[in-house]
């Protein structure tokens, strides 16, 4: 019988660990660094969102104040209403202008350093420098060759302090991920074997009565019919029918 725990065994190449990534368990979950991945993308999206809207929201409202000096107005409150209105459609605006660029550059990075890792089984700063040059050039490979290479170069030099800090905060916990990694798929793997060892005693244990219950039924269906046999009338004998 084969052993249901499989997909749960530590993998040995970085091949099994990349396909891992996006990897669902049985009860549907994502794996933890794919989830890592997603969130970073979604606090990415909000902290874009707040960077090109909030400067914009205030860059607007002033300009909307400084054109609408000699309109008229019903009201002080419709005054105020038609700025705030000229200040959302601004934060709107660039707000959703720099969220996309943040969210995209963010899930580029950590998808290809996370992928690094997990090939490689290790962090590493050559992985973020790596990643952070794939993300250059595809920000600016719609300029050419020239801008693919000045945005790998851009992008490798831009993650090598922001790569440095992520592994010295990782070397200040008392597990870095890969660690925590390894430690999670050894206990899920631990856990699988014993659930399919006492599955295995269950069954064991369950063909064991079924035997003694298959023996035990058959001795006496053949001691009924022993005794019907017994119970049967007596045949006369051919001369007690000639008289």
């Amino acid at each position: 019988m084969a052993a249901p725990w499989g997909s749960a065994e530590p993998p040995d190449s970085g091949w099994e660990r990349l396909r891992q990534l996006w990897h669902r368990d049985e009860v549907g979950n994502i794996s933890e660094d794919a989830m890592d991945i997603i969130k970073s993308a979604f606090s990415a999206m909000v902290v874009g969102f707040i960077y090109g809207g909030a400067p914009a929201f205030l860059q607007a409202k002033r300009q909307f104040v400084e054109r609408a000096q000699g309109d008229v107005f019903y009201s002080r409150l419709d005054a105020v209403q038609s700025a705030q209105t000229a200040g959302l459609r601004g934060f709107i605006r660039y707000g959703w202008r720099w969220s996309w660029r943040i969210t995209v550059f963010v899930t580029v990075f950590n998808t290809a350093s996370t992928g690094l890792s997990l090939y490689y089984d290790k962090v590493s700063l050559s992985h973020y420098v790596a990643a952070g040059a794939l993300t250059g050039s595809l920000f600016r490979m719609h300029l050419g060759l020239r801008g693919l290479a000045v945005g790998g170069i851009f992008g490798a030099l831009l993650c090598i302090p922001a790569g440095g800090l992520l592994i010295a905060v990782q070397k200040l916990c008392p597990e870095t991920m890969v660690e925590r990694r390894k430690r999670k798929q050894r206990e899920l793997y631990e856990q699988k074997t014993a659930e399919w060892g006492a599955r295995l005693n269950s069954i064991e244990i369950a063909l064991e009565e079924m035997e003694r219950d298959n023996k035990k039924g058959g001795m006496e269906e053949d001691t009924k019919r022993i005794q019907e046999l017994l119970n049967l009338p007596k045949n006369s004998l051919p001369s007690e029918d000639r008289n």
